[in-house]
């Protein structure tokens, strides 16, 4: 298990090393000056001096190597420079950002997961009944209605029936845990339905496949009680897909969430990507691909040893 978790890390060096140079290099393809943007966006008349010195002040008046150099060397050292735009430290500006991002991806997760599997196994168990059919149709209602426009209808039935709105100033879970939760709560159920919508889809689809597995027969024919062949034999190799999508969609999360978060007001990373993109912010922008590469590749990561877990042929190499 110990060389199966090595080798995994250290195939994740090669993958963040090509995400980081790909980053670098396609921004500066793309056509956009952050310089012209920032001074003469507005209409504003500046003279070519005070663009060229904003230039260098940025450092964008330099050879590209020594660019490159300074992006990777700052990798390394956790020193991802300053914003173009607002000059302030990069890390400022995501950390700001991604302790409430987080935090909604968790809590969708949680309720994501605390409601599909048990409506993915009791429509799977209950397969062409009316319970599976009652199910199926609240799962494709999740997949079909957007996360965005739930978040809406649950504003305004909170306006509506309770006259109550979310607080809309983020409050840390550690300095006020009520108003904290009381503001979160609800994108994470927005975002979570969607979720759970996904995950059920999946754990109903592989326990109908496993439940027809020639193990399942033989454990019936011994006479092992069907709640035991449930959740000992089916249930076990029915979520290794799901685990699979609930990983996914988890890392989806973090940067994802751009409409949801305009509609609750929240000031998270898929805002704050929106806002580097449109200013051309470049420092911003790397940091940001390199924070969701980071979280695909964790998560991913962890699904992996997750599986090891669930299945042992794979931390054993399949010998």
């Amino acid at each position: 298990m110990f060389g199966y978790l090595v080798n995994r890390i250290l195939l994740m060096i090669p993958t963040l090393l090509g995400v980081a140079v790909l980053i670098f290099f396609m921004l500066r393809v793309v056509p956009g000056d952050i310089v012209e943007v920032k001074l003469r966006g507005d209409g504003g008349s500046v003279t070519q001096e005070t663009i060229d010195a904003e230039r260098a002040r940025l450092g964008l008046d330099r050879p590209l190597g020594v660019q490159f150099a300074d992006w990777m060397v700052g990798l390394v050292t956790l020193d991802l420079g300053k914003s173009m735009w607002t000059d302030r430290p990069v890390t400022e500006e995501i950390g700001l950002r991604l302790e409430l991002t987080m935090q909604v991806a968790i809590m969708a997760t949680i309720f994501a997961v605390l409601i599909a599997i048990p409506l993915g196994t009791i429509s799977a168990l209950f397969k062409d009944t009316w319970i599976d059919y009652a199910v199926r149709l609240i799962t494709i209602a999740g997949l079909a209605v957007p996360s965005f426009w739930l978040g809406m209808i649950i504003i305004l039935g909170l306006l509506y029936w309770f006259n109550w709105l979310p607080p809309i100033t983020y409050t840390p879970i550690y300095v006020d845990p009520v108003a904290n939760i009381s503001q979160l709560i609800w994108p994470a159920l927005a975002v979570g339905y969607r979720y759970s919508a996904v995950v059920a889809r999946m754990v109903r689809s592989s326990i109908v496949e496993v439940m027809k597995e020639d193990y399942i027969r033989t454990a019936r024919a011994k006479g092992v009680y069907e709640k035991l062949v449930v959740a000992r034999h089916a249930m076990r190799n029915a979520l290794l897909p799901a685990i699979t999508v609930i990983g996914l969609e988890f890392a989806f999360l973090i940067g994802g969430l751009v409409v949801t978060e305009q509609v609750f007001n929240l000031n998270g990373i898929g805002k704050l990507f929106v806002q580097a993109v449109s200013r051309n912010d470049f420092t911003l922008i790397q940091a940001i691909v390199m924070l969701i590469a980071v979280v695909f590749i964790v998560t991913n990561l962890i699904v992996d040893l997750l599986y090891a877990l669930f299945d042992p042929r794979i931390r054993l190499g399949g010998k």
